[in-house]
């Protein structure tokens, strides 16, 4: 018997043969399960009480950010959270 390429039935002939890529454990395509992810987190970060803030910032100092987030061993949204509150706190005082 011949060896058919296309003959996926018996499988001891293919023993040795590496498929590539990850075998697939979710029906749903790629698209559908990023959306499907996201919202996930955006249902969850609204039950934790966050809510949602986007900054633009140049790359200066962005980079300096990340430094100091390192530095402190934080995220860079927990950092700019953390400097938000210290001046907040800071003109309270005032």
């Amino acid at each position: 018997m011949a060896k058919q390429e296309a003959d996926r039935t018996t499988l001891d002939l293919f023993a040795d043969e590496r498929r590539p890529g990850r075998p697939k454990t979710n029906p749903l395509p790629r698209q559908v399960q990023l959306k499907l992810n996201k919202r996930n987190q955006l249902k969850r970060d609204r039950e934790r009480g966050l809510r949602r803030i986007e900054l633009k910032v140049d790359e200066q100092l962005f980079s300096k950010l990340n430094v100091l987030a390192n530095e402190r061993r934080l995220s860079r949204a927990e950092l700019i959270q953390a400097l938000l509150l210290q001046q907040l706190a800071q003109q309270e005082q005032e």
